[in-house]
């Protein structure tokens, strides 16, 4: 088991006018849930990450999943539909794994498809500029968003308040979301003294526990540059671990033909790689392979037997095993089989200024 051209001189090119496309702001947005071709409603979806892109809107296309539910409410056996590169995608699959469904009844054969909605930085809602601006998955927010930001108030005004004190939440207080990052965007004024007054939460994921120490740490900060209004500071906490899913005993799986020594002796120890999106969301899994060696230690014939919650962790893992070597043999081996799994450290919540 693994842990984790000749250039014509003569003939000038024609001139085309192409219009500059610009810097938009890109969300994925849900449609309706069917599962055996009945709707299902109460779902609590976690919203796949925003990204600043600057594309051809006619280009983009939705995106189809099929999964199932437990009867915990969790979606599981996620795949995506297709295997064309989708730009911007990658959070996708991720947010479904971490949203979650009505308890009580299994349901299979389950879809849903996700549109891609645009909107310029002019009038993209003030939230999700400020989500943005916390977790860029991309280039920076551009000043178009930044001003959209600092518009309320004359906390931008130059010479700007430098931090004398700045407080911080003990986040080991503040409860996780599995599968989710949350943030709070919190919005004050400062007193004569550098003392901020009048702070409360401007926007966030309504993480109580985080809003409530957002709030509390603004106030303890101190600042100079006198009175001053509409100053913004955000906090944020790293999302909940998702444990992966029980899976099934890799035995069952071995071809009765196979013929390959129950512990895999290994000279070259596949690369371990998590993938990033699902990592970010701390969401654990795990995949079962069969694989071929050649007598020289070569992995080959690999396949995927089993991945959970998403079929994402097994291509990850096909290209962690392929990275590896069996040690060499005199008639190499068949019918392996090997369990990759994808587990998080602990982590902690952290704010603006750490990394």
């Amino acid at each position: 088991m693994l842990t984790t051209a000749l250039l014509l001189a003569s003939i000038p090119a024609p001139v085309v006018n192409v219009p500059a496309l610009s810097q938009q702001l890109l969300t994925w947005q849900p449609g309706e849930i069917r599962c055996n071709g009945q709707a299902v409603a109460g779902a609590a979806m976690r919203r796949p990450d925003i990204a600043l892109a600057t594309t051809d809107p006619q280009r983009m296309r939705s995106i189809a999943y099929r999964f199932a539910i437990d009867d915990a409410g969790r979606p599981h056996s996620i795949m995506r539909e297709g295997d064309a590169f989708i730009p911007f995608g990658q959070d996708i699959g991720p947010a479904l794994a971490a949203s979650r469904f009505p308890a009580g009844a299994e349901r299979a054969d389950c879809t849903i498809r996700y549109t891609p909605q645009f909107a310029s930085l002019e009038q993209a809602p003030i939230a999700d500029l400020a989500a943005y601006s916390i977790f860029p998955a991309g280039p920076k927010l551009p000043r178009t968003g930044w001003d959209r930001l600092g518009a309320v108030g004359n906390c931008g005004d130059r010479p700007r308040p430098a931090v004398l004190l700045r407080a911080y939440p003990d986040f080991s207080k503040v409860a996780a979301t599995p599968g989710a990052r949350d943030w709070s965007l919190v919005i004050f004024d400062t007193d004569a003294d550098g003392r901020p007054v009048h702070a409360r939460v401007a926007h966030g994921t309504d993480n109580a526990d985080l809003d409530a120490a957002a709030v509390e740490a603004v106030r303890g900060s101190r600042f100079t540059g006198g009175a001053r209004t509409g100053c913004l500071y955000p906090y944020w906490r790293a999302a909940g671990r998702l444990t992966a899913p029980d899976k099934p005993y890799e035995g069952q799986m071995r071809p009765a033909d196979a013929r390959c020594p129950a512990k895999i002796d290994w000279a070259i120890r596949p690369n371990s790689s998590y993938p990033p999106a699902y990592r970010q969301r701390a969401i654990e899994g795990w995949a079962i392979l069969s694989f071929d060696a050649a007598p020289w230690g070569e992995v080959g014939n690999v396949k995927l037997l089993d991945a959970q919650p998403s079929a994402d962790f097994g291509q990850q893992a096909i290209q962690i095993l392929r990275s590896g070597r069996v040690a060499p043999s005199t008639q190499g081996a068949t019918g392996c089989v090997e369990t990759v799994q994808f587990r998080m450290p602990d982590q902690d919540g952290q704010s603006a200024d750490e990394e």
